[in-house]
C-alpha cells in the first residue's frame, strides 16, 4: 500500500503499518481478541499504542493469550509476576485491572456475554465514518461515553471514553480510516 494513501498517525514504523494495513478496524466479534484489545487499549493510557503494540506479544505470554478464565483465577503470586514482567507495562493498576476485567466479562458470560454488549452500542453494525483528515476523526464520542459508563458499571476499569472510543476504532465498532486511505473502502466492504 503506498505510504502518501494510509493514514498518517501509522507512518514511520513497519510494525505500526502492518497492523493498520491487516488489523486496525476490521470489525471482530471474537471475545478473546475483543478482550485482548481493551486490556491493550487501557494499557496504553499514558504511553504511546507504538509502546504497546511492540509489548503486544509479552502481553499474550505473560496473560495466558488472555484466556479470561485464567486470569479471572490470578492471586498475589500472579500480580508478583507480572509486576516483575519487563515484557508489559508493569503497573500495578493496570495489571490489577486486566484480572479485575476478566472477572468481569465472566459474569457477562451468563448473560449477553462481552461481544453482544459491547457490539450492541452501535447496534450490531460498524459505523461507516467519513473523515477526510486526522483533525475530524474524535478522541471521544456519545455512544463511547455510554460503553464506558456501562463497562464501569458492570465492574471494568481503566475504560474511560477516549479508551473506549480507541477501542471501537481497533476491533472496527468505528471505520475511522480516512477516506483517502485504501482500508477505509476494504474494511467497509468487511462491514457487509
Amino acid at each position: 500500500m503506498s505510504g502518501d494513501k494510509r493514514c498518517p498517525w501509522c507512518l514511520g514504523d513497519e510494525e505500526y503499518m502492518q497492523y493498520h494495513d491487516v488489523e486496525w478496524g476490521v470489525p471482530s466479534h471474537d471475545p478473546r481478541h475483543l478482550f485482548e484489545m481493551l486490556v491493550l487499549e487501557g494499557a496504553q493510557a499514558g504511553l504511546s499504542w507504538l509502546t504497546i503494540l511492540r509489548k503486544r506479544e509479552g502481553y499474550r505470554r505473560a496473560f495466558h493469550d488472555f484466556d479470561v478464565a485464567r486470569i479471572a483465577r490470578y492471586d498475589d503470586a500472579d500480580v508478583a509476576r507480572l509486576l516483575a514482567d519487563p515484557g508489559i507495562v508493569r503497573n500495578r493498576l493496570k495489571v490489577a485491572s486486566t484480572i479485575d476485567n476478566a472477572r468481569a466479562v465472566l459474569e457477562l458470560e451468563s448473560g449477553e456475554g462481552l461481544a453482544r454488549l459491547l457490539w450492541s452500542f452501535v447496534d450490531g453494525e460498524p459505523i461507516q465514518n467519513r473523515w477526510r483528515s486526522l483533525q475530524e476523526v474524535p478522541a471521544s464520542t456519545p455512544l463511547s461515553d455510554a460503553m464506558s459508563k456501562e463497562l464501569k458499571r458492570r465492574g471494568f476499569r481503566f475504560v474511560g471514553s477516549t479508551i473506549c472510543y480507541a477501542f471501537m476504532q481497533a476491533v472496527g465498532m468505528v471505520n475511522d480510516h480516512l477516506l483517502c486511505c485504501p482500508r477505509h473502502r476494504t474494511v467497509a466492504g468487511n462491514a457487509e
